[in-house]
């Protein structure tokens, strides 16, 4: 699901704002965009990240900024040196034809670094943005939390269109024998009169137990129904656990269920309601990825 949080401190003149977003996906990703003083933070950051949220493209970034003198980062001399002495051995530069700008090569990497800090001042540090992945946290959870509450509405109305056209084929799926039975009976009367036989009960009692062995329904109604009332069980539950995943195996289970019924049926009734079923399991499949 999507959603957005954001926190922000200053400690000893030392701004930090950390942001929290998330996107629709299956899975869990997450992507840390770190300042290079705090990429040691990212196995820690991604595990609080798992703890809070299940599903989602997640997307967290660290911003620092500081008004006190240890803002200033350190040159790494041996570094510099090292890059001055590789790229005076290039044809261009060495030729003249290529400048070596100081600009470009403070940006290069392992050039500046952060300043030596104490081992006090990092714990300081790595309690404040666990106190701020925290509260973005809760943010974003806040957020979901409202969409997810829309999104229960349009679950439950799919909910719903299933459900009344699977009590239209319960209704409908013991009629479907009878007038089998019916027609079968009519076509085969019809046969015989033309060659003067009569039609024996036995032989039609058997072609109708064939036709009703094939074409039962009953135990797939049974745990199509079950498979919807477990689905509204959990969209209703306060529970705060996630259930995206069970939601999605219990659409593939209904789909299961829905395409049996057609395979097995040949009434028209019937066979329109499934459609819509079908129809309506599939939206529920798509709206389910974005489910926690």
């Amino acid at each position: 699901m999507t959603g957005f949080g954001d926190a922000s401190s200053t400690v000893d003149g030392v701004n930090c704002h950390l942001e929290v977003r998330s996107l629709n996906n299956k899975y869990f990703k997450a992507s840390i965009r770190l300042p290079e003083e705090l990429q040691h933070l990212e196995p820690e950051l991604e595990s609080g990240l798992r703890r809070r949220l299940t599903r989602g493209s997640i997307v967290c970034t660290i911003k620092i900024s500081s008004s006190s003198a240890t803002a200033a980062l350190d040159v790494n001399h041996h570094a510099l040196e090292r890059y001055i002495e590789q790229l005076q051995k290039t044809r261009q530069v060495a030729d003249g034809s290529m400048s070596i700008g100081l600009g470009s090569l403070l940006h290069l990497p392992g050039v500046l670094q952060p300043t030596a800090e104490d081992e006090g001042h990092q714990r300081e540090m790595r309690s404040q943005i666990s106190a701020l992945l925290d509260e973005a946290c809760d943010h974003l959870v806040s957020m979901r939390r409202r969409e997810g509450l829309m999104l229960i509405d349009d679950l439950m109305g799919h909910h719903g269109i299933i459900a009344a056209r699977l009590k239209t084929i319960a209704e409908r799926a013991p009629l479907v024998v009878a007038e089998y039975q019916d027609r079968l009976r009519q076509r085969i009367e019809s046969l015989l009169e033309e060659v003067g036989r009569k039609l024996e009960p036995g032989d039609l009692i058997k072609e109708v137990a064939i036709f009703a062995e094939r074409s039962d329904i009953a135990e797939e109604i049974t745990r199509l129904g079950a498979h919807l009332d477990q689905f509204e069980e959990l969209l209703k539950d306060d529970d705060e656990r996630p259930i995206g995943r069970t939601l999605d195996f219990l659409t593939q289970e209904m789909l299961r269920e829905a395409n049996t019924i057609a395979s097995k049926s040949s009434d028209a009734e019937i066979s329109r309601a499934i459609v819509e079923v079908k129809g309506a399991i599939d939206r529920i499949k798509e709206q389910v990825q974005n489910v926690e």
